[in-house]
């Protein structure tokens, strides 16, 4: 379904717009009805919502959902360093107020990536406004993480410009393409459309300094994973966890580990990679719908 199309029976359609958040212009996608269940829906890297382009309409029958992009992704404002600090603090801080500018009071949120950090900071600044978590490859433990975030370890320990550019190969169309297809069983099943829209995001003059000052932040994500992990203990949020399972950078042992804290969630793997909606949309937008109306 192209994101212009209407739900699967046709009741909502998903609406384009931005939000003024003191200032910053945040690009979301909206669909469903107000005064259903609210569902807030978070990208990762190097994505924007347009991630959510086939789960949206899996979901807006039921629910209100939302889906921004971050500052600095896709259509959100992308203002200069000297501007704008590129950190997660700063980037959650910014999320929080839109979801106050859009009357998220009370919802549920889907982490991924990049949006797990973002969401997590979220729970533990205000968990009344949280009803439920999903997280898709969102990490939140050192188990979960791969060799593959070796040479960013590296600049976290050493930030030598040697080491930051290092970092550059992430920000290359192949490697952008390589995370949608590793681990795929068919990558004739994966759209084109994702990682071609990503890697002309990414092309943007000044892109790549601020995604790799965003890469040099990510040790304050694990420096939290304590936070994190105490606030899942403490107020035990429904939690469903859909992962693909040959993702190279979020390991399933990190998706096993959510149960460590909080008992009673949902744990369920697909085989498939990082990009997991690319070819499971369909399943896991039934395990969400599952699992939010228990």
């Amino acid at each position: 379904m192209s994101e212009n199309t209407m739900s699967a029976n046709a009741t909502s359609v998903v609406r384009y717009k931005k939000a003024d958040v003191d200032g910053f212009k945040v690009f979301y996608r909206e669909a469903g009805q107000e005064g259903a269940p609210k569902l807030l829906l978070l990208h990762g890297f190097p994505s924007s919502g347009h991630m959510f382009r086939d789960l949206i309409p899996e979901l807006s029958d039921d629910f209100h959902v939302v889906a921004p992009d971050l500052p600095g992704f896709g259509q959100s404002d992308m203002p200069p360093r000297e501007k704008f600090s590129y950190t997660f603090d700063h980037i959650a801080e910014v999320i929080e107020r839109f979801t106050e500018v859009i009357g998220f009071d009370r919802f549920a949120v889907y982490v991924f990536d990049y949006g797990a950090p973002t969401g997590f900071r979220l729970a533990i600044r205000h968990p009344e406004r949280i009803t439920a978590i999903i997280s898709q490859n969102g990490n939140a433990y050192e188990e979960g993480l791969s060799e593959g975030w070796n040479p960013i370890r590296a600049y976290w320990q050493n930030p030598s410009l040697e080491n930051r550019n290092g970092l550059r190969a992430f920000l290359a169309p192949e490697t952008t393409r390589w995370q949608y297809t590793h681990g795929v069983t068919d990558e004739a099943a994966v759209s084109p459309d994702g990682h071609s829209l990503d890697n002309f995001y990414l092309a943007r003059p000044g892109a790549d300094e601020i995604q790799l000052d965003l890469m040099g932040d990510y040790k304050s994500n694990i420096a939290l994973y304590p936070a994190f992990q105490n606030y899942f203990r403490k107020h035990k949020p429904a939690f469903l966890a859909v992962w693909g399972k040959n993702d190279p950078f979020f390991l399933p042992p990190g998706a096993e580990a959510f149960k460590r804290d909080i008992p009673d969630a949902t744990v369920r793997f697909f085989d498939t990679g990082h990009f997991a909606l690319e070819t499971h949309a369909h399943e896991i937008g039934e395990e969400i719908r599952k699992f939010l109306k228990r």
